[in-house]
């Protein structure tokens, strides 16, 4: 059977057009929202792990997408996109975005090695040594004070009690610094503690940038570090932060910068 001409041209546009609107979920006033921009919104929700995909998903995500049409066509009416503190929001939200992009495809191509893991793990145990140390002090401005608080100590002082004219806040605590490994503090401070034994108090001020130190070891133990396994997402994060510092340092060398 042969179509009239308006017949046939209304055929074909069903046929051009079904497609068409096939790939719309919605228009708002004329403007179309993309089936295609509801999968990408449901992709980003089930990867960040909220919720599964779900048709009822897929209908929320679809009011989203209209409400957001709707309130962005009225911002637009109202001319919000064109005031400068919006523009400006904008081209920093675009810059984020793009290098965000860069940074994810640098650290795809750069990954952190198992070997780079262990050696920074390493690393850190040599930095904290083998034990730490329960300490107190006693912090002044002078060599002289602290010669005084020595004195006091050798004739039956209590330390806790002297401790409250420490310059620091452990004066409220008897000068108790709690455990710590050697690493954490500064030299001087730190060689004098190890070279004490339990219950030893330094018989000569020990001088650092803060001041003058009598020391007070309380205790000792074998240091407790968490093993490679518990902190290996933290090493790895750190080397990866670096990673990208030194990219982002290589790249500002380069630049031509006045």
């Amino acid at each position: 059977m042969m179509l009239k001409p308006a017949r046939l041209l209304l055929a074909l546009i069903a046929v051009v057009a079904a497609p068409v609107f096939a790939q719309n979920v919605a228009t708002v006033n004329g403007k179309a929202i993309p089936a295609a921009k509801v999968d990408q919104m449901v992709k980003q929700v089930v990867a960040q792990g909220q919720q599964p995909d779900s048709p009822q998903l897929r209908e929320m995500v679809k009011k989203e997408l209209i409400g957001r049409e709707v309130m962005i066509q009225e911002a637009d009416k109202q001319g919000f996109g064109t005031k400068p503190e919006v523009k400006a929001a904008i081209e920093n939200a675009r810059q984020s975005i793009i290098i965000n992009a860069m940074l994810a495809d640098y650290v795809k191509k750069n990954p952190v090695k198992d070997t780079e893991i262990k050696a920074e793990y390493d690393k850190y145990k040599a930095a904290m040594g083998e034990k730490e140390y329960h300490s107190r002090h006693i912090l002044v401005a002078t060599e002289q004070e602290a010669k005084d608080i020595i004195a006091k100590l050798k004739a039956g002082g209590k330390f806790e009690e002297l401790a409250k004219v420490s310059k620091d806040g452990s004066a409220n605590n008897g000068g108790d610094l709690g455990w710590m490994t050697p690493g954490k503090l500064v030299k001087p401070f730190a060689d004098a503690m190890v070279a004490l034994k339990n219950g030893e108090i330094t018989q000569t001020p020990v001088k650092t940038e803060f001041g003058y130190h009598v020391i007070k070891l309380e205790e000792s133990r074998a240091t407790k570090l968490p093993s490679l396994e518990e902190v290996k997402g933290q090493v790895a994060e750190a080397l990866q932060q670096r990673k990208i510092a030194a990219f982002r340092d290589e790249l500002t060398k380069k630049a031509k910068i006045q």
